[in-house]
């Protein structure tokens, strides 16, 4: 008799990410079902809806292309530094908050600034994000979700071989802790940790001076991993 394998469950916060959209639209396209097919759901975890991921983005990569994807970018110099509200405009978004939003909810999916100004005066200093024109188009040509639309998908990055046993005090960044977690990318831990999954690391130990990036130690993430409950 053959077992019949589970599907790999995802909640909105992945989808979207993995889509380059916002757990509001995948929640927006849910409700639309009716009308254009997205899937239905196969559980819940808390309050949150869950998918079965492989019919999702089969789904996606089977719809008409998408504004976004039609969307070709004013011609500019490629060294052209762009501010996050001007960078959404660049790449298509309406929402000139869209970039600042991948920026502060999904680590890793969106690049890190070229430059970084710091502003404002010792009372109230705040942090100037800018990327060059080259930067955005290079993630434009390869960003999630572009599916067949785009051409051959490509895979997603590999995530580090990083050692269990090294240094507990050493300061690690988003794809390393996604490897030591058992994670297969780094979308699906940037995801886990905004829906509040991996409670350990809600506060970071460091955070980079160039892209603000986060960062913990290797302790609190293995002290993490030992809570973390599997997947399906």
């Amino acid at each position: 008799m053959t077992s019949r394998r589970e599907p790999r469950l995802a909640d909105a916060a992945e989808i979207a990410a993995e889509q380059g959209l916002t757990p509001a639209r995948i929640s927006g396209l849910y409700n639309e079902r009716a009308e254009n097919g997205f899937p239905e759901t196969r559980d819940k975890r808390g309050r949150a809806r869950l998918w079965d991921h492989a019919e999702v983005t089969e789904w996606f990569a089977q719809r008409p292309p998408a504004r976004l994807r039609e969307h070709t970018p004013p011609s500019r110099d490629p060294q052209d530094l762009l501010n996050a509200a001007d960078a959404s405009r660049f790449l298509g978004y309406k929402n000139t908050n869209q970039v600042t939003t991948f920026v502060r909810d999904h680590p890793g999916y969106f690049p890190d600034p070229d430059v970084v100004e710091e502003m404002g005066t010792t009372e109230n200093p705040y942090r100037r994000q800018l990327w060059r024109v080259q930067t955005l188009l290079d993630w434009m040509a390869t960003r999630p979700g572009r599916g067949k639309h785009a051409g051959a998908k490509r895979a997603a990055p590999a995530l580090p071989d990083v050692p269990v046993d090294g240094d507990p005090d050493e300061l690690l960044g988003a794809s390393q802790a996604a490897a030591l977690l058992g994670f297969k990318s780094v979308n699906s831990f940037s995801s886990s940790l905004s829906q509040g999954n991996l409670p350990v690391l809600k506060d970071t130990d460091a955070v980079t001076e160039k892209g603000g990036r986060r960062r913990w130690t290797r302790k609190r993430i293995l002290e993490q991993a030992a809570q973390r409950t599997p997947r399906r």
